[in-house]
């Protein structure tokens, strides 16, 4: 079959799943990877087959690659963005698709001007258990969706990353580290949000890392570890999310959406499966739904966004992991925490289409 060639930047731990995609799906042939370490670069391009490890530079000059997949750090998506694309490539990022919302509407102009495609993650909306409750909607099992609600609750990660400041520095905190999973879910279930206010703090000031090999090294707490937001869709559904790392376990369920007819479980958007359960009007009993789509393999299938890509590239129409879309969860992101400094009500600068849902019968190894 034909193939849609790309080039990875950033080979940190994520990229991983990226390359195992890339054998996962024959549309997709990795032809080089770069990273700010040559040896890391190197590494990945031996354990994957890749044949070329090489600098950015050298990567974005490579007249064969139509993808550039960005998994840098956030602060380092929009100048490796902007680069792909005034060399003329495709751009697939890892979320967010920026830090501020400036620099994401940079690289939106730039790839329309160009005429060029911006994807985002997560992807993980095309996996099996989303794309469930996608046509449970669209078929109105749950008649019409009046409200949502979003739970994030963790208490972050010193005990268990092994380089965990980062996730307390401005541009990360639960909401830019988590919010494009649930934000991203959201808005693919009930579309494009119309008005929203946050608050948002920091609960716990300092941290200390417990896990290796940084144990007992304490981390200044430096953007809100607890975030809550209320959202009015555009349909007219009202939404709760909270994203936090200042809590310890809790009950509550990942995502709900309320409808005329019943309520319906989704499942963790951090992953691509189920379970997908159901509770009808006028009951009390849950039933679990099974999955009317595939691709659910977590491991194996993290750059599902860019096999979509792919396939719309060689067929010409729009692909579904969009950058409109990240853009919109950016502007949402940012507007949490701005209208919790300014006692207000934001209004989003931005909009979006719902992706169009997969089709029900694809093999594994397809999106199309």
């Amino acid at each position: 079959m034909e193939t849609v060639k790309i080039g990875i930047v950033g080979c940190g731990n994520i990229s991983a799943a990226y390359f195992r995609t890339v054998r996962a799906f024959p549309v997709l042939e990795a032809v080089a990877c770069a990273d700010m370490l040559p040896e890391r670069a190197q590494a990945r391009a031996e354990e994957y087959g890749v044949p070329k490890a090489c600098t950015m530079e050298e990567l974005l000059a490579d007249p064969e690659i139509q993808i550039v997949v960005n998994l840098t750090t956030p602060q380092s998506h929009t100048p490796v963005n902007l680069a792909a694309l005034e060399a003329g490539k495709h751009v697939y990022t890892e979320k967010p698709l920026a830090v501020a919302r400036e620099d994401g509407a940079q690289v939106i102009a730039m790839a329309e001007a160009k005429g060029l495609r911006v994807g985002c993650a997560p992807g993980t909306f095309l996996g099996g258990g989303l794309q469930t409750c996608r046509k449970l909607i669209d078929d109105g099992v749950i008649g019409r969706p009046v409200a949502a609600s979003a739970f994030m609750m963790s208490h972050g990660h010193e005990s268990w990353h092994p380089d965990p400041a980062y996730y307390y520095k401005l541009g990360a905190g639960p909401m830019f580290d988590m919010g494009p999973y649930y934000l991203t879910a959201l808005t693919t279930l009930l579309g494009p949000v119309a008005r929203m206010a946050g608050m948002a703090g920091i609960q716990i000031g300092e941290r200390t890392i417990t896990s290796q090999p940084k144990y007992g090294e304490k981390i200044v707490v430096e953007t809100p570890d607890h975030v809550t937001g209320v959202m009015e869709f555009a349909s007219g559904a009202i939404g709760t999310i909270i994203t936090t790392f200042a809590t310890w376990p809790s009950t509550l369920p990942r995502i709900e959406i309320y409808g005329t007819e019943g309520t319906l479980g989704v499942p963790d958007p951090n992953t691509l499966g189920g379970p997908v359960t159901f509770c009808k009007a006028g009951t009390r009993e849950w039933q679990e739904i099974p999955l009317t789509h595939g691709h659910f393999d977590r491991v194996n299938m993290w750059g599902i966004g860019v096999v979509d890509m792919a396939y719309a590239i060689l067929e010409d129409r729009p692909h579904r992991a969009t950058g409109r879309q990240a853009f919109h969860v950016l502007d949402l992101m940012n507007g949490f925490l701005e209208t919790s400094a300014q006692s207000a009500y934001y209004t989003p600068v931005s909009s979006m289409e719902r992706p169009a849902p997969l089709p029900t019968d694809l093999p594994e190894d397809a999106l199309d």
